[in-house]
């Protein structure tokens, strides 16, 4: 079961202004109990807050963030309010905090979905034998095509996004965010910036892009890994190409050969024995979505690879900045070079083979 452990150093909140704000916002609430952190994740803060009416999970902006449209914690609370009446595998959310009086940022509060998440080592309790991490790669591929092909009109979800144009102001956008956290020239993370420029494609049918879909962001059943109970971290879900949503997961998806003790660090199990390939893995998404779905993909996979890089510089960024004194960024410098190198072999290879 994913548990909570003691806050890191400088990620404390203030529990007495948050219990006077629940005391004022949230009927029957008595008390905090206990207030944790999930260790996982390098971007928004995930916190396990204990009270008397049971335990919520809490998520606000990392400190000394200034990428306001990547840790939009309204936008987030709304998100999963609007896909409560036609997706099931999300966390209830609770409550929303736009008052950065409260905890210095804004927050929101959700339903805890207990489960298994994997992170970036295998578990020494888990079984993750061949034919539990087929049958997750499978399930996993599965549920994006799922959530690629939910109706996005009659859901009302339109509004979350503008489709046209998509693709081109994503790539320009993250093109601007790598230079503004640029902290050293990186010469493959320029080349890939200059390749997605000038071959340029046209955006598809929209649909519900998740924007951040890897095993870590996925809460597993205890009693059977290869079923999903719910789906987290949906700060940058919009309505888009679905093919950015699956290059992307294409970039996250680290094959056995590529891998090494720095990428294994910050990366998802997708090495173990057992994983669909990403070749395996797009041919069974183009299945449940009639053949078609990976045009352009080598465009999509660079783009993936390129983000990658760009939000691992801007958590260095902000670690050169002094703004967190978390340990795990100190060598991320060299996961922007190693994203930056596999952008480079894709193009060198023409597709997303792992060798």
């Amino acid at each position: 079961m994913d548990e909570a452990k003691d806050i890191r150093p400088g990620e404390e909140l203030p529990v007495d202004s948050l219990q006077r704000y629940l005391e004022s916002a949230l009927p029957e609430f008595q008390s905090i109990l206990d207030v944790q952190q999930f260790p996982g994740g390098f971007s928004n803060l995930t916190y396990l807050i204990e009270t008397n009416l049971g335990q919520l999970v809490l998520r606000r902006p990392p400190f000394g963030t200034h990428v306001k449209t990547a840790h939009d914690m309204g936008r987030e609370f709304r998100v999963l309010t609007s896909l409560q009446p036609v997706y099931s595998k999300i966390p209830k959310p609770v409550l929303l905090c736009e008052d950065p009086e409260v905890l210095g940022a804004p927050f929101y509060l959700m339903e805890r979905v207990e489960g298994v998440i994997l992170r970036n080592r295998p578990q020494k309790d888990l079984d993750l034998n061949p034919g539990v991490m087929k049958g997750l790669s499978e399930a996993f591929i599965d549920n994006l095509a799922d959530l690629h092909n939910l109706d996005i009109d009659s859901a009302g979800l339109g509004a979350l996004g503008k489709p046209e144009g998509y693709i081109a102001r994503q790539v320009e956008g993250w093109i601007e965010r790598y230079y503004r956290a640029e902290t050293e020239p990186i010469g493959t993370m320029n080349l890939l910036a200059d390749w997605m420029r000038t071959n340029s494609v046209p955006d598809g049918s929209p649909s519900l892009l998740h924007n951040d879909y890897k095993y870590d962001n996925l809460v597993l059943d205890p009693e059977n890994l290869t079923r999903i109970r719910a789906v987290l971290d949906w700060e940058m879900c919009t309505i888009g190409d679905p093919r950015m949503d699956l290059g992307l997961s294409m970039a996250y998806w680290i094959e056995p050969e590529e891998i090494n003790p720095l990428v294994a660090s910050i990366g998802n199990l997708t090495w173990l024995p057992g994983n669909l390939s990403r070749e395996g893995l797009l041919e069974r998404y183009a299945s449940r979505k009639g053949g078609k779905g990976l045009e352009h993909i080598l465009f999509f996979f660079v783009f993936g690879l390129f983000k990658i890089g760009v939000i691992v510089q801007q958590i260095y960024y902000r670690y050169k900045q002094g703004h967190t004194q978390d340990p795990r960024f100190a060598p991320l410098i060299e996961a922007v070079h190693w994203f930056g190198d596999r952008g480079r072999k894709a193009l060198e290879l023409d597709g997303v083979k792992g060798s």
